[in-house]
């Protein structure tokens, strides 16, 4: 494999460090993913720690990851962020484009939310934007579950809610008498038993209430929305059973990242090439 196609940009690692998962994917120099993986977040990772997990998904996935020619880096969590950064430099010997001021992503963010805005958010909006037609919601269900609307290439506002997950944990250990369960819809929206009620609730309760802001999001625009796209690893099990057309990008967040990445490097690549025919 080589390091660097003719005219492309080689091999670009985007790593995105979620509060619950860190997500890992590889593109080549056609920008194809070459693999998709998802590890849970260690808070408390050193740098060290953080480059030993990435050579074990590299040699799981059979890739050399001497062959990466860039990373872009987005994360949520400040703890593990310095040494993620440290870990690719020293696996590659490349500093990673790490997600934040001074980063061109082409979205524009509309009022204060600007400096608020989670570099995982700004990331899957690149991506929403440039595959989807607007005016579109983008639902990511981790955590927490947030709802973006974009309109064109402008970030108009987003809701954040209670993720599912932690939603579920919060009601079984503040309430003694009901276990921890899977999340999997019951037989029948209502529950004969305690498990079967708490799934209807989980389930179907968090379908209602994405379905619920799908409508007011749509009376406050005054039209239809073009598009509802999901992503994250809780939303299959619950938007299969929303109301509304919902599609689900998986990689939505990835693809971002690698069009944030293309955006700044493109200059630099551009001013080396003219130095060259120079």
């Amino acid at each position: 494999m080589t390091k660097k196609g003719k005219g492309g940009i080689g091999l670009v690692l985007a790593i995105d460090v979620g509060n619950s998962s860190t997500t890992i994917g590889l593109f080549d120099e056609r920008g194809h993913k070459t693999f998709h993986s998802v590890l849970g977040t260690d808070k408390g990772s050193t740098r060290d720690q953080c480059a030993v997990r990435l050579m074990d998904v590299f040699h799981l996935y059979r890739v050399d990851i001497s062959t990466v020619t860039g990373t872009v880096i987005s994360s949520v969590v400040p703890p593990i962020t310095s040494a993620m950064c440290s870990a690719v430099e020293l696996l590659t010997g490349r500093r990673p484009i790490l997600m934040g001021p001074g980063v061109k992503t082409g979205l524009n963010i509309r009022s204060e939310i600007h400096a608020q805005l989670g570099t995982d958010i700004v990331a899957f909006s690149v991506a929403a934007i440039a595959k989807y037609p607007s005016p579109l919601v983008v639902i990511d269900m981790g955590t927490a579950i947030t709802m973006s609307l974009l309109r064109g290439n402008i970030y108009d506002g987003c809701i954040i809610m209670p993720g599912v997950r932690v939603s579920l944990e919060a009601l079984s250990q503040e309430a003694a008498a009901l276990p921890h369960i899977a999340i999997q819809p019951p037989d029948s929206i209502l529950g004969r038993n305690t498990v079967d009620a708490m799934r209807s609730g989980v389930i179907y309760g968090n379908a209602s209430m994405v379905d619920g802001m799908l409508d007011r999001i749509e009376d406050e625009i005054g039209g239809k929305l073009a598009t509802v796209v999901a992503t994250g690893a809780a939303s299959p099990e619950v938007l299969h059973h929303c109301r509304h057309k919902i599609h689900y990008d998986a990689d939505l967040l990835l693809d971002g990242l690698y069009l944030i990445y293309q955006k700044n490097t493109a200059q630099r690549q551009h001013r080396g090439q003219t130095e060259s025919e120079i």
